[in-house]
């Protein structure tokens, strides 16, 4: 009779090869670099609007207030007429920049409405917000 030898494999490597996941992880990273689209995002424009000489020049003013309210030139109209306004206020002063003035507290959504018009129609618009205590420190 033979003796039938059993063979114990013993297999001293237990480790899994990760080299066939790093390469699927590098493709994929390649694939969605390339892929990949940037937007160039354009923000507010802070700047006020100067003359050439650094003092302020001629300018359409335009105010919202804590209450959401708009005014041009110190009279309050609605929202949908503020283009309105602005252009009769711009036959006396033709070329001026527009001045935009909110409260820290005004409704985001109409600020960005006006700005937006008055730059769609070609206005060079300055934007800077205020505090209510301020402005009324500054009207009295």
């Amino acid at each position: 009779m033979s003796r039938r030898r059993t063979r114990t494999l013993t297999d001293d490597s237990t480790e899994v090869d990760m080299t066939p996941m790093l390469d699927i992880v590098f493709i994929m990273l390649i694939f969605f670099i390339v892929t990949a689209v940037f937007l160039n995002e354009q923000g507010i424009d802070f700047t006020k609007a100067q003359g050439g000489d650094g003092a302020p020049t001629a300018t359409v003013s335009i105010v919202i207030n804590a209450k959401n309210e708009v005014s041009v030139e110190g009279r309050i109209v609605p929202i949908s007429v503020v283009e309105a306004e602005v252009q009769r206020h711009l036959v006396n002063k033709p070329g001026a920049p527009i001045d935009l003035r909110a409260d820290e507290t005004a409704r985001l959504a109409d600020v960005v409405t006006i700005k937006d018009g008055m730059e769609r129609v070609g206005r060079t618009v300055s934007f800077e917000t205020y505090v209510a205590s301020e402005e009324m420190a500054r009207l009295h």
